[in-house]
């Protein structure tokens, strides 16, 4: 299983936030590089880097930052935050992202979604299937839908996605563990490689999302709080 530690970005910096909830803001360092570096040096492979003043405004903002990453670091980045239409795109592979992830352009605007897929190939987008309460949230999850989050990745499993990021809201940040029974039913239900996100706190939550069958684990506030020592998750992994 993949270890993919968390960059979340505002105003240039490396946040994170409790359940998505931005007036939670903690700054954990003011230049995004020097954490992307800590995590190379420690054995990492990936970064899960995500523009949350993009997600906010609806485009991309710290491009920046991804690429000065991209072009000092090895890190294969997906990078996620205010990718709504074509241009966001281009704009996030030209500076350095190996792979998209789109969340709320892939609830509303499937077409285009799709058509991203087809274009640049299910390994390059990234489904962000992200839920609050089991029902898909958006635009940096200041908006809720009714929709059930297993039924949207099953439908778009249909339309060709092979990854899904799936993020339980209310468990993102507060370090209580991860959506296990969530994650199991998604993997007894379809077919498609699962990255989990959002409240692993612990090496021992880590493999059991392994043993679940995760293809992924993104890993946020367990690093920068020390709950989940990074060197000896990376032995172990």
């Amino acid at each position: 299983m993949r270890i993919i530690p968390a960059i979340d970005i505002i105003d240039g910096k490396c946040v994170r936030l409790s359940k998505g909830d931005y007036a939670t803001q903690k700054i954990y360092n003011e230049k995004p590089l020097e954490v992307a570096k800590f995590f190379e040096d420690n054995g990492v492979h990936y970064l899960h880097l995500v523009d949350l003043d993009g997600a906010k405004s609806s485009t991309i903002i710290n491009h920046k930052v991804l690429y000065q990453i991209a072009t000092k670091t090895n890190l294969t980045i997906d990078f996620g935050g205010g990718i709504k239409q074509n241009k966001d795109l281009e704009i996030a592979f030209e500076n350095g992202a190996n792979q998209i992830t789109g969340g709320s352009i892939a609830y509303k605007n499937p077409p285009l979604f799709i058509e991203w897929i087809e274009k640049f190939g299910a390994d390059k987008i990234i489904l962000g299937a992200d839920a609050l309460n089991r029902k898909i949230a958006t635009q940096g999850w200041l908006e809720t839908s009714e929709t059930d989050v297993v039924a949207f990745i099953l439908e778009y499993q249909k339309k060709g996605v092979q990854y899904v990021i799936s993020t339980d809201i209310e468990k993102d940040g507060m370090l209580n563990g991860p959506s296990f029974e969530l994650y199991q039913e998604i993997l007894k239900k379809s077919k498609v490689k699962l990255i989990a996100s959002g409240g692993i706190t612990t090496i021992e939550d880590v493999l059991k999302l392994k043993e679940l069958g995760c293809e992924g684990a993104i890993i946020g506030k367990a690093i920068y709080e020390n709950t989940i020592d990074l060197k000896e998750l990376m032995k172990l992994c």
